[in-house]
C-alpha cells in the first residue's frame, strides 16, 4: 500500500502485529481442539472461513447495508466532497468513496480491506450538528484509519471471536455442551470440551481485540489532528458528538451498538461501561492527547 503523510504510529503497528500473532496462535491451537473433536466442527469452521472471506472482501458493502448508507455523488453533497477531497489530497492517498446514513445518531465511520476500496460514511445527525471544521478533524480521524490499515486488521481479528461464537452455538444447540458423545466412550465429552474451548477462545480474542480497538482511536485522533493542525477542532467534534449521544433514545443506541469499534464515538446508553471491555477510550483520554498535542503546536 502506498505511504500517506498521515503520521505514522509505531505504538499501533506494533500492537497490530502482535494481536494477529496472538490470534493466530489461539487460532491454530483452536483448529486442532476442533479437528480432535470430529467432522461437524470442521465444517462449522470451514463455513465460518467462508464468513470470513466474504466479511473481508465486502466489509464496505455490508457496513453501508447495515447502517442504511448510500453513496453521495459531488451535486449531492458538495460540502462533503470538498472536505474530503481537500483531506484526501492533504494526506496524500486516494479519494474514498463518500456516503451518508440517515440516522441522527451523530457519527462517522471508515470502512474498507484498503485504500482503494475504501469508503468514508457520516450520519445525518452529525452533519446537523458540526460546523465545517469539526466535521474535518472527525473526516481526518476516519481517514488515518484507512491510512493505518487498521480497518482491515480489526475485521481480521474479529474472525476467532465470530468462529468461537458459532462453536458455542453449535455446541449449546446441538445439545453437546450438556455432555455429548464420548470419544470410545470412555474419553471426556467432546460436545462439552468444545463449548468450553469455544468460551475461552471467544474471551480471549474479545479482549485483544477491545485493547487493540481502544488504541487505534487514539492513533487516529493524533494523526488526524496533526494533518489538520486543528486539534481543538477534533476535540469540540468529540465533546459535541459525546454529549448529544447522551441524548438519543436507548432503543436508538443498542440498534447502533454493534458497529461500536468501527463508529468515530461509541453509541452508549449509560457510562457504566467497564473501561476493559469498550471499543473506545474514555472521553476524557481523548481530550487530553488532544490538549497535550494542542500545546505542542502552539510552541
Amino acid at each position: 500500500m502506498a505511504a500517506t503523510r498521515f503520521a505514522p504510529d509505531r505504538g499501533l503497528s506494533v500492537r497490530m502485529a502482535v494481536t494477529m500473532f496472538l490470534l493466530g496462535l489461539l487460532y491454530v491451537a483452536f483448529t486442532a481442539v476442533l479437528i480432535a473433536a470430529g467432522a461437524r466442527a470442521v465444517t462449522v469452521l470451514v463455513i465460518a472461513a467462508g464468513l470470513l472471506l466474504a466479511q473481508y472482501f465486502l466489509s464496505d458493502k455490508i457496513a453501508l447495508f447495515a447502517m442504511h448508507g448510500r453513496e453521495v455523488s459531488p451535486e449531492e453533497a458538495p460540502e462533503l466532497h470538498g472536505i474530503i477531497d481537500r483531506l484526501s489530497a492533504l494526506g496524500g492517498m486516494p479519494k474514498p468513496r463518500v456516503a451518508i446514513a440517515d440516522s441522527d445518531i451523530p457519527n462517522a465511520f471508515a470502512t474498507g480491506r484498503n485504500q482503494k476500496n475504501a469508503v468514508v460514511c457520516v450520519t445525518t445527525g452529525i452533519l446537523r450538528r458540526l460546523d465545517a471544521q469539526e466535521l474535518e478533524g472527525v473526516i481526518a480521524h476516519e481517514l488515518s484509519h484507512v491510512a493505518h490499515r487498521d480497518v482491515a486488521v480489526m475485521t481480521i481479528a474479529s474472525f476467532l471471536g465470530i468462529v468461537a461464537g458459532l462453536m458455542t452455538r453449535f455446541a449449546l444447540y446441538s445439545g453437546l455442551a450438556g455432555g455429548g458423545r464420548r470419544d470410545n466412550n470412555n474419553g471426556p465429552p467432546i460436545g462439552l470440551i468444545i463449548f468450553l474451548v469455544s468460551g475461552l477462545v471467544y474471551c480471549v480474542s474479545f479482549l485483544l481485540t477491545r485493547a487493540l480497538s481502544r488504541y487505534r482511536e487514539l492513533a487516529a485522533d493524533r494523526a488526524g489532528a496533526l494533518l489538520t493542525q486543528r486539534p481543538s477542532a477534533l476535540a469540540s467534534a468529540l465533546t459535541k458528538v459525546s454529549g448529544d449521544i447522551a441524548r438519543i433514545p436507548t432503543r436508538d443506541l443498542r440498534e447502533a451498538q454493534p458497529f461500536n469499534a468501527f463508529y468515530f464515538a461509541p453509541a452508549l446508553s449509560g457510562q457504566s461501561v467497564a473501561a476493559l471491555l469498550s471499543t473506545h477510550p474514555p472521553l476524557e483520554r481523548r481530550l487530553e492527547q488532544l490538549a497535550r498535542i494542542s500545546a505542542a503546536l502552539g510552541r
